[in-house]
């Protein structure tokens, strides 16, 4: 059983699960207040929410539900069947509300709910019958207390990191350390010859990183002045350090060093994240993308050279040379800020989607983040109790881990890439896309369970590109070198794992084709094969299940096609599934359109 959180932060870019410290908000944005059909909806979402939060309470509390705070993942004995039997017996409840329930919106929002149900024991059941039960503890700790110690979390909820530290270390009355449970799991399984190891990378990753994490743990309790931490953290150190160097010796020298998952595990990690075409299909679709895209950079080039004064004509010449106008760590802040800024004022003038009157927040990442999640990312606010919170976009800083030590990323850190990194991340992308279910009185089961990459990544995906055209050349050279990597994603992800190429042909298409740096181009392979087989391609296949819509709509509304009010109303839906937002749109949408 994976954590229910790892689907939010892989959806929104992260390779591994990631909690992070988020900055006081400037000005206070209060929910709507919910329809009578979303509060009924939401006492159903209890149910789920009841049954499956004891077993990853870190992402309950994240998300505000109270009554998790001290609480950490169940990873005790038999942990994956309890935690089966409690979503089959939740699903049953809500089956039988189905049964009786009469309005339309309620009544979609249980299926949502049974559907997310139906995939979460699926996908536990696949993985206990294919692959052994490692995890990364060290990196399990720090992403729950990092999540926890944030300034948008209230001192009285911070004040209980000390009390989950201590069940992380068990210290607790009743508790067992989580390397403990994290071990004994991995042990009682090994003697099956069935289950796959985890893979080599993976693991090698997971040893290079202990260090960073157990410091980001300390930096953190000592930021927010946790006090009485010290024997906690001091066994913290100790334990992690030990489960590190069974790691090293015990679990390494077994991992495998094929990557490619059973296909029946693979089809149902496409399917988690929301990819339900056959992927020979997707990749044909994100063939001719790759293609057309790249012969679009091609024809721009030549432009943004002769703009900014470059020698070259070719797109991948020109890109390097724009990378060379490097930005320095102390000032990327401020850069970044100033780039967002004049985001808001051109998605007001040109009428693409209503924006609040607030600053969005943004801010640089620990080196501890840096190595959990070392790709641009949004960090949502709390979707529960929300009184004001809003979501953070986050630039890493530095090398993930080891591996990458003298090998930088260039790939974030110049000002061409600025406009599109803070339009998928912010605004009109995530920011606005977390907000809205926020602001807007989205249920429960359209943000929480309909949560997955395709509904999520298409919005940010879709957002770039209604930004394109009032960006600047350069600007716009990188956005479509983002969108052909989303493409080459869709084609090297499902490649890798069907066995039709192989990592080190994968890595000269991302660096020498999109012209990624070799930092990102192994991170976005390591997405690939291990942190998240089957992920990557949902950017890609959701972008274009959004623009396959707004053509759609176009053709059935003519003259009158609103598109800021389309773009509105896909915000309002919150994350349906996208057969689900297209019936929304053909039913409610287009009908309206035309009354008017």
């Amino acid at each position: 059983m994976k954590p229910l959180v790892l689907a939010i932060a892989l959806a929104l870019s992260a390779p591994l699960p990631v909690f992070a410290q988020t900055a006081a908000p400037t000005a206070q944005a209060k929910p709507a207040a919910a329809p009578a059909w979303v509060e009924a909806s939401n006492r159903n979402a209890q149910i789920l929410l009841a049954a499956q939060a004891p077993f990853q309470p870190e992402y309950a509390s994240f998300f505000g539900i109270p009554g998790y705070d001290d609480q950490v993942a169940d990873l005790g004995p038999d942990n994956g069947k309890r935690y089966r039997d409690a979503t089959a017996k939740a699903r049953a409840e809500l089956q039988a509300k189905l049964q009786s329930e009469r309005d339309a919106n309620v009544r979609q929002d249980l299926e949502i709910m049974i559907k997310a149900a139906d995939e979460n024991i699926e996908g536990s059941t696949l993985n206990e019958k294919y692959l052994l039960p490692w995890s990364d503890a060290p990196q399990m700790v720090f992403n729950g207390l990092n999540g926890l110690l944030s300034d948008q979390t209230p001192a009285e909820r911070r004040a209980k990191a000390l009390d989950r530290l201590k069940r992380y270390v068990g210290l607790a009355p009743g508790s067992t350390a989580i390397t403990t449970l994290a071990r004994q799991r991995y042990e009682e399984k090994l003697s099956d010859t069935a289950l796959l190891q985890p893979t080599k990378l993976e693991v090698e990753r997971a040893v290079g990183n202990v260090d960073t994490y157990v410091s980001g743990v300390r930096d953190l309790f000592a930021k927010y002045r946790i006090d009485g931490a010290e024997e906690a953290l001091d066994t913290m150190e100790k334990q992690l350090k030990d489960y590190n160097e069974w790691t090293r010796s015990e679990v390494l020298p077994k991992a495998r060093t094929d990557t490619r998952l059973p296909p029946e595990l693979y089809a149902y990690q496409l399917k988690q994240y929301g990819i339900d075409i056959d992927p020979a299909l997707l990749m044909q679709r994100a063939q001719l993308e790759f293609m057309e895209t790249r012969a679009v950079m091609q024809q721009l080039a030549p432009l943004v050279a002769k703009a900014k004064g470059i020698d070259a004509s070719d797109y991948r010449d020109v890109i390097k040379a724009l990378k060379k106008n490097s930005i320095a760590n102390d000032q990327l802040e401020t850069y970044y800020r100033g780039i967002i800024d004049r985001i808001d004022p051109i998605i007001r003038n040109e009428k693409i989607v209503d924006v609040p009157n607030r600053p969005m927040q943004m801010r640089l990442g620990s080196p501890a983040e840096s190595a959990a999640q070392p790709a641009p990312h949004f960090l949502p606010a709390p979707l529960v109790g929300n009184t004001g919170q809003q979501g953070t976009f986050v630039l890493p800083l530095g090398n993930p881990d080891k591996d990458g030590k003298g090998k930088n990323y260039d790939d974030f850190n110049f000002d061409s890439v600025a406009w599109t990194l803070s339009a998928h991340e912010g605004r009109p992308g995530h920011e606005l896309q977390f907000t809205a279910m926020v602001e807007r009185g989205i249920s429960l089961a359209r943000s929480m369970f309909a949560f997955n990459s395709v509904n999520v990544e298409g919005w940010a995906l879709y957002a770039e590109a209604e930004m394109v055209p009032y960006e600047p050349l350069d600007g716009q050279l990188i956005a479509l070198q983002f969108r052909l990597m989303r493409a080459a994603r869709a084609v090297l992800d499902p490649s890798l794992n069907l066995g039709l190429i192989d990592r080190e042909r994968a890595r000269q298409v991302l660096e020498e084709d999109v012209g990624l740096s070799e930092p990102m181009a192994r991170q976005e392979l390591d997405r690939y094969t291990f942190n998240a087989p089957g992920q990557a391609g949902s950017y890609f296949y959701g972008y274009t299940r959004i623009m396959e819509l707004r053509l759609q709509t176009e053709l059935a509304l003519g003259k009158q096609f609103d598109r800021k009010a389309f773009n509105n109303f896909l915000l309002d839906q919150g994350l349906l599934p996208p057969d689900q937002l297209a019936k929304a749109v053909r039913e409610t949408f287009i009908p309206a359109q035309r009354r008017k």
